[in-house]
């Protein structure tokens, strides 16, 4: 079992950045897979980026040279950095996490891209 607890969200113009943070109540270094799912208004929630098998990387088409995922075991935390930020990027992004077959979230954080 596992807590996920993210942080980061917030308003920002379009072409800015942000940093998302997941911190995991328990050590990431064996989690089969972590990362990020966003959940727009009307939408379905989607994968944006991960880890599986411990190290390997998965983005969406939408955000791939503009995201990058990374993660600090010893802190048990996992990263989305978002450059170049676009309106349909705004969403509630979802820190996810698969432990033994069961699915995990966190509580999510928004993110709005305005001017």
């Amino acid at each position: 079992q596992v807590q996920l607890v993210e942080s980061g969200g917030g308003l920002v113009q379009p072409g800015g950045s942000l940093r998302l943070s997941c911190t995991a109540s328990r050590s990431i270094f064996t989690i089969y897979a972590m990362g990020w799912y966003r959940q727009a208004p009307g939408k379905q929630r989607e994968l944006v980026a991960s880890f599986t098998s411990g190290s390997i990387t998965n983005y969406a088409d939408s955000v791939k040279g503009r995201f990058t995922i990374s993660r600090d075991n010893a802190k048990n935390t996992v990263y989305l950095q978002m450059n170049s930020l676009k309106p349909e990027d705004t969403a509630v992004y979802y820190c996810h996490a698969t432990i033994q077959g069961i699915n995990y979230w966190g509580q999510g954080t928004q993110v709005t891209v305005s001017s």
